[in-house]
């Protein structure tokens, strides 16, 4: 008799953590591995972050707070949905949660009855479905390739929706396409909604200020400011501020849905970590110019991995609009180094597999754990000189 729940079967670890952690042990028993498979910034917390929370600790702020955050970080993240977002929120309405996946998760548990479906436009951050799947709901996913620039169109949305549909994720910018949705194509999607009023929206806005193509950033709320009462918008310090190991994330929505949320959260976790929560509220208070030299270096690295991408044989990548990836269409290539005896298999995940047993190798995802086969997801939150390194290595290894 298996010691596993049920619910669990179908639900698989993290693939993005996965190759992280295999390019890590692969690099502590000596191989020359670059890694380009993390989803955190490679630049330091800003130093006035960093003091803040060393202030909270030296003040003794160091003990349980309310389970939904603290009134004081309550405030900050009331200020900047108001300031960057133009939405008025709350205290009873925002929930901080110790990271964004906590967010989506709560809401996940909060929300979703056996039965219900989850819409998840793909490719999709790794997580949405199993959240969906471990709240007993069903994901139902609606493809978006190359050929339409990884964002789903209102047609789609309106097949996909059926008497059983209840929560829909919109990601934008995104992880792991990049894509970022314009406000009339939100205006689109947020119109089939407006005739669904049982479908509740979930707008994961964690790279809202990672834009690289000088765009403004909107969401679906500004898109659709009646949406309001059955939108829950997400988003967390991880990205902006190079916080992802302080771990929060926070979101503002319906009353009796955040509540709901934040009950679930006292019975997990009790609350987001003290220390964190004073530095988070420095970070959205503070002087959000760390922001900029950020985005610039991602830019410039985004431009150049699509790039030199672009001339590997059987190779074809967008420029990213947002976020710090790259999802490159890779299934000539797989094709071709696959008839050619060098891959085990037709598949994205060979090709990972293959640039990983290289001697000089890199560590990509693929793009089947986002839910789009023939693809990769790289990150470029890395240096310059190890981009470099990596696309000549791809580019011997595929060419």
């Amino acid at each position: 008799m298996s010691l596993v729940a049920t619910r669990l079967a179908a639900i698989k670890p993290s693939p993005t953590l996965a190759v992280s952690a295999r390019a890590a042990r692969l690099k502590s028993e000596g191989r020359d591995i670059i890694g380009l498979g993390a989803g955190e910034p490679d630049f330091d917390t800003p130093r006035f972050i960093k003091d803040a929370a060393i202030d909270a600790m030296n003040k003794g702020l160091t003990k349980y707070t309310p389970a939904g955050g603290t009134a004081s970080l309550k405030k900050a993240i009331i200020a900047k949905f108001k300031r960057d977002n133009r939405l008025d929120y709350t205290e009873r309405q925002i929930l901080v949660s110790c990271g964004g996946k906590q967010t989506s998760f709560n809401l996940c548990l909060a929300l979703l009855n056996p039965g219900d479906e989850v819409i998840i436009p793909a490719p999709y951050w790794v997580s949405y479905p199993d959240m969906a799947m471990v709240a007993d709901a069903t994901p139902v996913y609606v493809p978006a390739g190359i050929e339409q620039g990884f964002k789903i169109t209102a047609a789609q949305l309106e097949k996909a929706i059926t008497p059983k549909s209840r929560l829909v994720f919109i990601n934008s910018p995104s992880n792991p396409s990049a894509a970022v949705y314009t406000l009339e194509e939100l205006q689109a999607l947020g119109a089939v909604l407006r005739k669904h009023p049982r479908i509740v929206i979930a707008s994961d806005d964690m790279y809202e200020h990672i834009l690289l193509d000088g765009s403004k950033f909107v969401n679906i709320l500004n898109a659709c400011p009646d949406l309001y009462d059955r939108t829950v918008v997400e988003n967390g310090v991880s990205k902006a501020y190079s916080m992802t190991g302080w771990r929060i994330g926070y979101c503002g929505g319906p009353k009796e849905l955040i509540e709901a949320m934040e009950n679930i959260q006292s019975h997990s976790t009790s609350n987001p970590t003290s220390i964190s929560q004073y530095a988070a509220e420095a970070a959205l208070n503070g002087d959000q110019g760390c922001i900029a030299p950020m985005v610039a270096a991602f830019k410039e690295r985004g431009t150049f991995v699509a790039g030199a991408l672009n001339a590997i044989p059987g190779v074809k990548c967008l420029q990213p609009a947002g976020s710090f990836y790259v999802f490159p269409d890779c299934r000539t290539a797989i094709a071709r180094l696959a008839s050619s005896g060098k891959l085990q298999a037709p598949t994205d995940a060979a090709l990972c597999d293959y640039l990983m047993e290289q001697e000089q190798a890199v560590a990509a995802v693929p793009g089947s754990a986002f839910g789009m086969e023939g693809y990769l997801r790289i990150s470029f939150a890395t240096s310059m000189e190890n981009l470099k390194k990596a696309v000549e290595r791809m580019t011997r290894a595929m060419g």
